[in-house]
Protein backbone atom coordinates (compact mmCIF):
# COMPACT_ATOMS: atom_id res chain seq x y z
CA UNK A 1 0.00 0.00 0.00
CA UNK A 2 1.01 3.44 -1.11
CA UNK A 3 2.12 5.76 1.54
CA UNK A 4 0.62 9.25 1.81
CA UNK A 5 1.14 12.45 -0.54
CA UNK A 6 2.74 15.21 1.60
CA UNK A 7 2.50 18.82 0.40
CA UNK A 8 5.58 20.65 2.08
CA UNK A 9 5.50 24.40 1.17
CA UNK A 10 8.93 25.79 2.45
CA UNK A 11 11.04 28.63 1.26
CA UNK A 12 14.27 27.63 2.50
CA UNK A 13 15.78 25.16 0.02
CA UNK A 14 18.18 23.37 2.03
CA UNK A 15 15.56 22.53 4.88
CA UNK A 16 12.91 21.59 1.68
CA UNK A 17 15.57 19.06 0.55
CA UNK A 18 16.50 17.76 3.69
CA UNK A 19 13.28 17.21 4.98
CA UNK A 20 11.49 15.92 1.67
CA UNK A 21 14.64 13.74 1.17
CA UNK A 22 14.24 12.54 4.60
CA UNK A 23 10.07 11.49 4.15
CA UNK A 24 10.66 10.44 1.09
CA UNK A 25 13.08 7.87 2.90
CA UNK A 26 10.38 6.67 4.81
CA UNK A 27 8.28 5.83 1.88
CA UNK A 28 6.22 9.53 1.36
CA UNK A 29 5.37 10.84 -1.81
CA UNK A 30 6.15 14.38 -1.58
CA UNK A 31 5.57 17.39 -3.85
CA UNK A 32 7.36 20.76 -2.69
CA UNK A 33 6.80 24.31 -3.62
CA UNK A 34 8.83 27.23 -2.50
CA UNK A 35 6.24 30.09 -2.21
CA UNK A 36 2.25 29.90 -0.61
CA UNK A 37 0.86 30.43 -3.93
CA UNK A 38 2.53 27.88 -5.54
CA UNK A 39 1.53 25.55 -2.71
CA UNK A 40 -1.92 26.84 -2.65
CA UNK A 41 -2.05 25.93 -6.48
CA UNK A 42 -0.29 22.61 -5.85
CA UNK A 43 -2.84 21.97 -2.73
CA UNK A 44 -5.61 22.30 -5.57
CA UNK A 45 -4.01 19.95 -8.21
CA UNK A 46 -2.76 17.26 -5.88
CA UNK A 47 -4.60 16.98 -2.76
CA UNK A 48 -2.03 15.85 -0.95
CA UNK A 49 -3.01 13.81 2.56
CA UNK A 50 -1.19 16.17 4.68
CA UNK A 51 0.24 19.43 3.99
CA UNK A 52 3.63 20.79 5.89
CA UNK A 53 3.39 24.71 5.76
CA UNK A 54 6.12 27.19 6.50
CA UNK A 55 4.23 30.65 7.66
CA UNK A 56 7.10 33.19 6.29
CA UNK A 57 6.85 32.25 2.65
CA UNK A 58 7.22 34.57 -0.64
CA UNK A 59 3.90 35.73 -2.40
CA UNK A 60 1.44 34.23 0.08
CA UNK A 61 1.73 34.05 3.95
CA UNK A 62 1.08 30.53 5.54
CA UNK A 63 -1.68 32.04 7.92
CA UNK A 64 -3.24 33.08 4.25
CA UNK A 65 -2.48 29.54 2.58
CA UNK A 66 -4.63 28.00 5.46
CA UNK A 67 -7.78 30.50 5.07
CA UNK A 68 -7.71 29.58 1.77
CA UNK A 69 -7.30 25.85 1.95
CA UNK A 70 -9.95 26.40 4.44
CA UNK A 71 -12.73 28.07 2.92
CA UNK A 72 -11.86 25.71 0.01
CA UNK A 73 -14.44 22.56 0.95
CA UNK A 74 -12.23 20.33 -1.63
CA UNK A 75 -9.57 21.24 0.63
CA UNK A 76 -10.70 21.95 4.22
CA UNK A 77 -10.26 18.41 5.17
CA UNK A 78 -6.98 17.94 4.56
CA UNK A 79 -4.67 18.37 7.78
CA UNK A 80 -1.74 20.78 7.99
CA UNK A 81 1.29 21.24 10.16
CA UNK A 82 3.00 24.16 10.77
CA UNK A 83 6.36 23.88 10.47
CA UNK A 84 8.15 27.59 11.22
CA UNK A 85 10.28 29.61 13.05
CA UNK A 86 7.36 31.54 14.13
CA UNK A 87 7.35 31.68 18.47
CA UNK A 88 4.56 33.85 18.98
CA UNK A 89 1.52 32.66 20.69
CA UNK A 90 -0.47 34.80 18.45
CA UNK A 91 0.40 32.80 15.26
CA UNK A 92 -0.08 29.63 17.13
CA UNK A 93 -3.42 30.50 18.41
CA UNK A 94 -4.32 31.70 14.86
CA UNK A 95 -3.09 28.43 13.22
CA UNK A 96 -4.96 26.39 15.36
CA UNK A 97 -8.06 28.56 14.76
CA UNK A 98 -7.74 27.47 10.98
CA UNK A 99 -7.36 24.11 11.76
CA UNK A 100 -3.51 23.04 12.17
CA UNK A 101 -3.24 19.79 13.71
CA UNK A 102 0.06 20.86 14.97
CA UNK A 103 2.15 24.17 15.43
CA UNK A 104 6.42 23.12 14.96
CA UNK A 105 9.11 25.62 15.95
CA UNK A 106 11.65 24.47 13.64
CA UNK A 107 14.44 24.73 15.91
CA UNK A 108 12.97 22.60 18.34
CA UNK A 109 11.97 19.25 16.54
CA UNK A 110 14.23 16.69 15.36
CA UNK A 111 13.53 15.00 11.53
CA UNK A 112 12.70 11.54 13.50
CA UNK A 113 10.03 13.79 15.58
CA UNK A 114 8.67 15.27 12.27
CA UNK A 115 8.28 11.77 11.44
CA UNK A 116 6.41 10.47 14.11
CA UNK A 117 3.88 13.99 14.46
CA UNK A 118 3.44 12.92 10.82
CA UNK A 119 2.70 9.57 10.97
CA UNK A 120 0.23 10.09 13.97
CA UNK A 121 -1.82 12.64 12.38
CA UNK A 122 -1.89 10.88 8.81
CA UNK A 123 -3.11 7.75 11.41
CA UNK A 124 -5.76 10.12 12.49
CA UNK A 125 -6.83 11.35 9.62
CA UNK A 126 -10.83 9.80 7.73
Amino acid sequence: MAKAKILFIEDEPALQKTLAEFLRGHGYRVISALDGEIGLRLAKSERPDLVLLDLILPRRHGLEVMKAMHADPKLASIPIIVLSNVESSESVEQAVELGAKAYLVKTSYTLDEVLEKVKGILEKAP
